[in-house]
């Protein structure tokens, strides 16, 4: 009877103990994160975001079927990734859906396909029998009426499918928040598209656009209103957030350059893609193959020369190089194409530990130029350069398809320094071009020294250029239809906008490293029997002997 109460008042005492912890747990939420890099801990802008989440968010992930052991891996970090967001705001709904389970594969891959989800064929090895199966590494964010793409999959040339899978999976917080900002949160910030000086056409940057427009308000701004009223046209130009000025190819008037001058120093931010050099490919396209290269004036050297940086007129050419494919002849009525590396068209790797650049595949440019550093007060960070075997070309010059065919001397190359820089951010106190100069119009709002800001000069036009179908609509930005490969060109563009306008700091989930420990699958093959033994077969024994001596203790002392 003692025995009994003394039970019972232990099983009271436990659960008055539960009890307690569940009411102190409701109040005092905390998660702890072991792993060594604390791969689980949310960042305090995944919190503020998912904050604003007051009704379900729905996430469907196609990550589900039968695919290889490394998309498992991807399938169980976005699963665990997913649960931790939902462990803070219970509105996160997600779910795993395979997009193949009604059997009807080719329609399923159309319809994803037209919604910009596309698969990929992966190729199952085991033991050296290859299968193939396709992959949707995507999820679809649903928040209201609005939705958006994820992309669980990071597109790295050259790189094997476990490598992308750790590059992925670096990146699927940045990619969930940054999707979760896009529906969950309001526009706010304004971007201009600077007009009226030769700008690439919209449609070449269609993509570009189409991206920005999901998280800014975005519309162009022609400078033509400077002629007749320039007072008014810096206030307009002032509304906005940031001005993206890409490749024009007309000269900047003083009074133009007075505009944008003052929204830098008022606190604009400012994205400048610009050609020095007059240089297209399509002109190479012509009965010679050939055409001549020369520096293209846009009176742009001063106001670029008294921030920091100088854009010079010369031509990078880099051994580390993007192709393009020629026709080489023909077989029957179908015309055969090669490919060739185009030294003019530099493949840049990111090479520095910024948010802008960190975890992002090769970057195409095109007849790119080298950007000088300048000593003033304005903090520079060198964004991109050129390979070390890569050299600055003077112009003009003739540039003509003929080079494909000649061999490259790397002795050439290797006597230049190399690391040519090709993209930079400038941040701080910009003073105005027109500091101690008679202003090209009267302006009572004029100021000699800015606000602090920041902006991204990049030396090519065609980073942002988008190719176009053979119906001339837009393919995606970085989509080489001509060789079938995609560069990162329109993650590097996005984060470059993200970067400029980012207030709660969303672009710096990028940095965040995680270890992902990779099997080495020679060392699994060459000791694939002895590693079965020992994972299957010894607990097998292990939980035989230890049942076999088991039973005869059993025996032996109930036995008798």
């Amino acid at each position: 009877m003692k025995s009994m109460k003394a039970n019972l008042k232990n099983l009271l005492t436990i659960i008055g103990i539960l009890v307690v912890i569940n009411i102190i747990s409701h109040f005092f939420f905390k998660r702890i994160d072991l792993t060594a890099d604390q791969r689980y801990t949310l960042s305090e802008t995944s919190l503020n975001i998912i904050k604003e989440v007051k009704e379900p968010l729905y996430v469907d992930v196609f990550l589900e079927g039968n695919f290889p052991g490394e998309f498992k891996k991807l399938q169980t970090e976005t699963r665990q990734l997913l649960e931790e967001f939902k462990a803070y705001n219970s509105n996160i709904v997600f779910d795993f859906v395979n997009p193949l389970e009604d059997g009807n594969e080719t329609e399923t891959m159309q319809q994803f396909i037209d919604r910009g989800l596309t698969p990929i064929n992966v190729t199952l090895d085991d033991k050296g029998k290859q299968t193939q199966e396709v992959v949707f590494p995507w999820a679809v964010v649903t928040y209201g009426n609005k939705s958006t793409k994820v992309p669980l999959l990071k597109n790295m040339m050259g790189a094997s499918t476990a490598e992308k899978v750790v590059s992925s999976v670096q990146h699927l917080e940045y990619a969930f928040a940054n999707g979760f900002n896009t529906v969950a949160k309001s526009k706010e910030k304004k971007v201009a598209i600077i007009k009226g000086n030769g700008e690439m056409h919209e449609l070449l940057i269609a993509d570009f656009l189409k991206s920005v427009r999901e998280n800014y308000y975005i519309g162009p701004f022609t400078l033509d209103s400077v002629a007749t009223s320039p007072q008014n046209t810096i206030k307009a130009l002032k509304k906005y957030d940031l001005a993206i000025i890409a490749k024009p190819t007309e000269t900047f008037t003083d009074e133009e350059k007075q505009v944008l001058d003052q929204f830098v120093i008022n606190g604009g931010k400012t994205l400048w893609l610009i050609d020095q050099v007059t240089m297209e490919m399509d002109s190479l396209y012509t009965e010679t193959g050939s055409n001549l290269a020369y520096p293209r004036d846009l009176n742009l050297n001063d106001m670029f020369f008294k921030y920091g940086i100088r854009i010079k007129p010369d031509l990078i050419k880099d051994l580390q190089a993007s192709p393009i494919a020629l026709a080489t002849g023909k077989q029957g009525s179908a015309t055969q194409y090669t490919q060739f590396p185009w030294l003019y068209s530099p493949a840049i790797f990111p090479e520095i530990q910024n948010p802008i650049v960190s975890n992002l595949d090769m970057i195409k440019f095109e007849f790119a130029n080298p950007i000088e550093l300048l000593k003033n007060d304005i903090k520079k960070t060198v964004l991109l350069t050129s390979s070390k075997y890569s050299k600055a070309v003077g112009t003009p010059i003739e540039v003509s398809l003929d080079m494909v065919g000649e061999q490259p001397d790397p002795k050439e190359f290797a006597q230049n320094t190399g690391y040519i820089p090709t993209a930079v951010l400038l941040e701080g106190k910009f003073n105005s071009v027109y500091q101690n100069r008679v202003l090209p119009f009267e302006d009572n709002t004029f100021s000699a020294t800015g606000k602090s800001t920041k902006m991204i000069v990049i030396s090519d036009g065609d980073v942002v250029k988008n190719q176009l179908d053979k119906n001339y609509q837009p393919l995606e930005l970085g989509y080489d239809k001509w060789t079938n490969k995609m560069y990162a060109n329109k993650e590097f563009m996005m984060n470059c906008v993200n970067y400029l306008l980012d207030d709660n700091g969303l672009i710096n989930i990028r940095s965040k490293e995680v270890d992902l420990p990779l099997l080495d699958q020679e060392k699994v093959y060459e000791n694939y029997t002895q590693s079965q033994i020992i994972t299957v077969g010894l607990p097998i024994v292990i939980l035989s002997l230890f049942g076999i001596a088991f039973t005869f203790l059993r025996k032996r002392k109930y036995g008798k």
